[in-house]
């Protein structure tokens, strides 16, 4: 069997920063203690509103890699965080972590540039792992977020004047997918094992399982039949 290597080996002199703005005390202290027990990642800072966040930013030594930002924040919205971060750290990728699930939130966070939404309720018990993917090209989301996504899109393309059916318009709907994972559950459709995909890519099997992981979560599937049967009947295949 092949070994694959820790998830978390990445040196520590070149670990990912992390910066984290909750205002929920208990939260920054659960994405503190899971952020530092990680040997590839490095925690910059812990704050509690959008002022704080935007002072943080522009006297900063460091610039984040990773943010982790609540949209309910005392003195305003998380959205507004991401495009000042997105805007002096371009490389940053921000990660909601929020208790707002509406399509409203979920759509401004998109469109301001988060690469993931996770729902609190769903959050993963270890962030640190969920960052290290999300570093590694995954963009998690809640099942239940996916879902209301998915609905909200279907339902603005049926209300465009001449819209094609559900079924014709899926140009859109990969948008939900990073492109790794599109190329992945394409393979997965043709029939092709975890460990044809990671040789075909040029990935390792624990990243390909990642993939496969975010894909199940976004189509809310359990199996590799019920996957490609979801996004079959979503249009992504």
């Amino acid at each position: 069997m092949e070994r694959m290597p820790p998830i978390d080996a990445r040196p520590p002199a070149e670990a990912w920063g992390v910066l984290a703005v909750e205002d929920d005390l208990r939260a920054r202290a659960f994405f503190e203690s899971s952020v530092r027990a990680c040997a590839g990642l490095r925690w910059l800072a812990g704050l509690g509103s959008v002022a704080e966040a935007l002072a943080w930013l522009q006297g900063a030594p460091q610039r984040p890699d990773v943010l982790l930002v609540d949209l309910g924040l005392p003195d305003g919205s998380g959205v507004e965080v991401i495009r000042a971060v997105r805007a002096r750290c371009p490389d940053c990728e921000p990660l909601v972590v929020s208790v707002f699930g509406d399509e409203e939130s979920v759509l401004a966070s998109i469109e301001a540039g988060a690469v993931g939404y996770l729902h609190k309720d769903s959050a993963p018990e270890d962030i640190a792992q969920t960052i290290l993917e999300v570093k590694r090209g995954a963009s998690p989301i809640s099942p239940m977020i996916a879902r209301r996504v998915l609905a909200k899109y279907r339902s603005l393309r049926a209300a465009e004047p001449g819209a094609a059916p559900p079924e014709q318009a899926a140009d859109a709907v990969p948008s939900l997918l990073s492109v790794r994972e599109q190329e992945v559950l394409t393979l997965i459709a043709r029939g092709f094992s975890y460990a044809e995909i990671a040789r075909l890519k040029g990935l390792s099997v624990h990243t390909v399982q990642t993939h496969i992981k975010n894909l199940y979560g976004k189509l809310v599937v359990h199996s590799k039949n019920e996957a490609v049967f979801e996004a079959t009947r979503l249009g992504l295949l």
